[in-house]
């Protein structure tokens, strides 16, 4: 390490720094790919892909019904109205299946939101093919407005048998200080 000064409160301070630096580095650069990696391989954590899915095997199994189940949550400190236009439905794999999500801003300036899927069992999680998603990209929202976010998706005719109930959550959260002036360039 290069010498700044020969003061030991200097030195320390310098000392201290740097270490965070690496720390934060690390965490950031080794540990965040490294836990995609590993919840890819395990197939836990029940993430989807964050693309349309393009590929569809041919067929409708119409001898299986598969429920659906819709949740929303806000995170922490955002203020909009979120969810989904209804809780529940029963799906055949194979088949295309549309529904709509609701969001309402009531503050009266513009934000903007991401929202992140969840899929439940985990193990469903590749079997759930979106081919349009509001998930796929930030949702800005003038302010005391709403949207209707629309969701369309395959369940895989190659789900396992004893898979009867799938949990799809979405996760909203204010992403607007990230964006910066970006809402006003809409």
């Amino acid at each position: 390490m290069l010498r700044v000064s020969s003061n030991p409160v200097v030195d320390t301070v310098v000392k201290l720094a740097s270490t965070a630096v690496i720390m934060f580095a690390f965490v950031f650069v080794v540990m965040v790919p490294l836990y995609n990696v590993l919840c890819d391989a395990l197939g836990i954590n029940g993430k989807t892909n964050g693309e349309a899915y393009t590929s569809v095997q041919a067929g409708v199994d119409e001898s299986r019904t598969v429920t659906i189940q819709f949740v929303a949550t806000n995170n922490e400190g955002m203020p909009w109205d979120f969810g989904p236009s209804v809780t529940m439905m029963k799906v055949h794999p194979g088949a295309s299946n549309d529904t709509v999500f609701h969001a309402r801003n009531p503050l009266p300036q513009a934000m903007v939101a991401q929202a992140i899927p969840s899929v439940s069992p985990s193990r469903a999680a590749a079997y759930f093919h979106k081919t349009e998603c509001f998930c796929f990209n930030q949702q800005p929202l003038d302010g005391d407005s709403s949207a209707e976010m629309p969701l369309q998706f395959i369940i895989d005719r190659d789900l396992p048998s004893d898979i009867h109930t799938i949990t799809l959550s979405y996760t909203i959260f204010d992403v607007t200080d990230m964006v910066g002036g970006s809402i006003a360039a809409r």
